[in-house]
């Protein structure tokens, strides 16, 4: 197995840098074939700096670091109380360099200030909450029949191989890592070849807090070489991932040959409702922020808008005015509303869902094409779009985009909106607008997706279970029954009575 280079335990102190390494049992090592990856800067298509080209011997490597430290290391048998401590301490490193953190989401993935601020501070979060949570997280004692006594525990799985895509760096990493160290599990972290800066940093800052070397490990590549890997590697117990349906179908295919656990946080394509008695100026807004936060990048982006006949011309009349003023930018810009998109491979992928749109004969009612945006000319920008005209039988209705499109039809009444949103093979999120609160509690009945959100855009505060049903995976992340997904629960039966059993009577 070749041997990546050793630089020092201790990290490097400046987070902007022009060469970052992956982390594996502790150390700063680059890959053991040397190569290495550009990283861009989405919003001017410039290199900012490089990270390891990692192999499967770099994978090896990681993995048994991590095996190591599972099957030898005090990490998964120290007291509840310590590994919170660790995490709340995780925690505050990260609220005292949290400027740095992100300028560094901002540079690497061209989101915008407000967005990057808001996925920091949730990463934050995430492991305050983790560390608060596990210390409640226990088996139990169970009722069972005459001299027995029956008690649960919860043991963590094992090694745990992450896989996170590039549209929220820095708070999948900590969706991931988070609740797997609380467990007492230990990690392989395989970020976005796009993005992997903030999620080498966060394993460092892991360390930092007291986490022991091997427990967090980051390595980076290319996902269909050293993420398949990981996913067939026989020293990993767990696979969680959050990415596109069809690498999901293929990951879940692979993981069991090995009968891996799987966790799966797939794709979206979002119905979002809009009722005649809700109220209009809310759900306009809400609905902007619904698809063109994070560049409509996100899996729970409401793509699809389904608005009541009666209400739909004064509803677009605003939704249109209000989507042309968004504000495409400085990222850096508290003022700026869109970012830019993440690759120009992106931006051409994006752009061919819409001419796609108008060769079945719907309507761009606004954007619909790149743009070029000033100061930042050789960036990936593309407009804000709104098509019309839309049947949901179209390929903009039933595909995920990933990007600033939002297709808009009409419905007529309440029966049809719940058709309308479930008539799609995923089941991620939903978004409600209406006061009635009979007809939402009967609409979210009905809805299949993990998440409703009722006259609010947003979806996900640390606590609150994220996940979907249908073809948008399994598994609930953000939330105490993350804990369940990094532990396996063991029975311990008891035998009590004075007399001893002999249940043949010989």
């Amino acid at each position: 197995m070749s041997q990546a280079v050793k630089e020092t335990s201790h990290f490097p102190t400046e987070m902007k840098r022009q060469a970052y390494k992956m982390v594996i049992n502790g150390e700063a090592v680059e890959a053991g074939s040397k190569d290495t990856i550009t990283v861009y800067n989405p919003a001017t298509g410039e290199a900012i700096a490089s990270v390891p080209k990692a192999d499967k011997a770099d994978v090896d490597r990681a993995v048994e670091a991590a095996r190591q430290a599972f099957d030898h290391g005090k990490w998964k048998k120290s007291p509840v109380g310590k590994r919170s401590r660790v995490l709340n301490k995780i925690a505050a490193i990260m609220r005292k360099r949290f400027n740095e953190l992100v300028e560094l989401e901002i540079l690497n993935s061209g989101k915008t200030l407000m967005a990057a601020q808001g996925q920091v501070m949730q990463a934050i979060e995430d492991f305050e909450f983790y560390a608060g949570a596990i210390v409640g997280h226990r088996g139990a004692v169970n009722n069972v029949p005459g001299p027995f006594f029956n008690y649960t525990q919860k043991e963590p799985i094992g090694v745990a191989g992450q896989i996170i895509p590039w549209n929220y760096p820095i708070m999948m990493a900590a969706w991931k890592i988070a609740p797997a160290i609380a467990t007492g599990c230990s990690v392989v972290l395989k970020p976005a070849s796009l993005t992997p800066i903030t999620a080498i940093i966060l394993t460092e800052i892991c360390h930092e807090a007291g986490v022991p070397a091997g427990v967090v490990n980051v390595i980076t590549g290319p996902g269909a070489k050293i993420g398949t890997y990981l996913v067939e590697h026989e020293g990993i117990d767990k696979i969680a991932f959050t990415g596109e349906t069809t690498t999901g179908k293929d990951i879940m295919a692979k993981a069991s040959q090995t009968l891996k656990r799987v966790t799966l946080e797939l794709g979206g394509k979002s119905p979002n409702l809009v009722f005649p008695d809700a109220d209009l100026d809310g759900a306009v807004d809400g609905s902007l922020f619904g698809i063109f936060y994070n560049t409509g990048q996100s899996c729970e982006a409401r793509s699809r808008l389904f608005v009541h006949e009666s209400i739909y011309d004064q509803f677009m009349e605003k939704f249109i005015g209000k989507t042309k003023k968004l504000t495409l930018g400085d990222p850096m810009s508290q003022s700026t509303h869109v970012g830019s998109i993440i690759s120009q491979a992106q931006v051409d992928a994006i752009h061919d869902y819409v001419e796609s749109a108008k060769a079945e004969g719907a309507t761009v009612a606004a954007g619909g094409d790149q743009v070029k945006v000033e100061g930042y000319e050789n960036g990936y920008w593309y407009a804000p779009t709104i098509i019309t005209g839309v049947t949901n039988d179209m390929k903009v209705a039933q595909e995920e985009i990933f990007g600033p499109v939002v297709v808009v039809m009409s419905f007529k009444d309440e029966k049809e909106a719940v058709k309308l949103a479930n008539d799609t093979k995923y089941g991620l999120a939903a978004a409600i607008w209406a006061k009635d609160q009979g007809l939402i509690k009967r609409v979210s009945d009905k809805i299949q997706a993990g998440i409703i959100m009722v006259n609010t855009p947003f979806s996900a505060f640390p606590g609150t279970p994220f996940g979907g049903y249908k073809q948008s995976g399994f598994g609930r992340e953000l939330s105490i029954e993350s804990l369940d997904l990094y532990t396996e629960t063991k029975s311990v039966l008891s035998y009590i009575g004075g007399k001893p059993l002999n249940p043949f009577n010989l």
